[in-house]
């Protein structure tokens, strides 16, 4: 394991090196948002955004989206993953943010939670992203970056979001959800990682298994 010190030192390399990122979806609205959000989960920023310009230009409410039928929208985000369960649920959460918040996105956790479709990464996105809310959304490459340099140990999104709070300071919950899914998208990959570009690659306990010779400091392990 490695030391708090290793772990602030992480941190802030990878806040310097991806200072002002944010989400690669595609939005200007914060129902667009929520949509888009939904429709990434096993589907990638980049196919999310080849979809959306087919919906959002005509159907960018949700009185206007429940004018679709579920076929219909199973159509237009057919080459999006589980585009049957997205469709059924954004259907059904276009309907329950039309009948209970006269068709606007909630801006509370308890309640975007209870949306059909939204579990906490989506929720946790939406309220940092459209609402400033302090929150850390782990989706696969946050799970598996915090991980790898150990900044989390646990076993289940929950646990890493745990985890995770506990070293970053609140008010920067929300870029640093950005800094380590950038940092999973672009060098820190599931397969093949590039550990010979990576900034911290000298700090990472993880970069020996991946072929890449590092010395640690005797003082950074514990």
């Amino acid at each position: 394991m490695i030391t708090s010190i290793t772990k602030e030192k992480i941190l802030l390399i990878l806040e310097k090196y991806y200072e002002g990122s944010t989400t690669g979806l595609a939005y200007s609205s914060p129902f667009e948002l929520l949509i888009a959000v939904i429709l990434s989960a096993q589907c990638t920023d980049t196919r999310v955004n080849m979809i959306t310009p087919r919906l959002f230009p005509v159907y960018d409410s949700p009185e206007k989206m429940l004018t679709l039928t579920q076929e219909q929208l199973e159509e237009a985000i057919r080459d999006c993953g589980l585009y049957r369960s997205k469709a059924r649920n954004i259907l059904a959460a276009c309907r329950k943010i039309s009948e209970e918040y006269a068709g606007r996105v909630p801006a509370a956790f308890s309640e975007l939670i209870a949306l059909p479709g939204v579990g906490r990464k989506t929720a946790n996105v939406v309220l940092s992203q459209l609402f400033h809310v302090p929150a850390i959304a782990v989706d696969t490459h946050v799970f598996r970056v915090a991980n790898r340099l150990q900044l989390a140990s646990g076993k289940t999104p929950r646990l890493v979001e745990e985890d995770l709070m506990k070293i970053i300071p609140q008010e920067k919950w929300g870029d640093a959800h950005h800094w380590l899914i950038w940092h999973g998208r672009k060098i820190c990959k599931a397969r093949n990682p590039q550990c010979s570009v990576c900034p911290v690659n000298t700090l990472c306990p993880s970069a020996a298994e991946y072929g890449f010779s590092v010395k640690m400091k005797q003082h950074d392990i514990v």
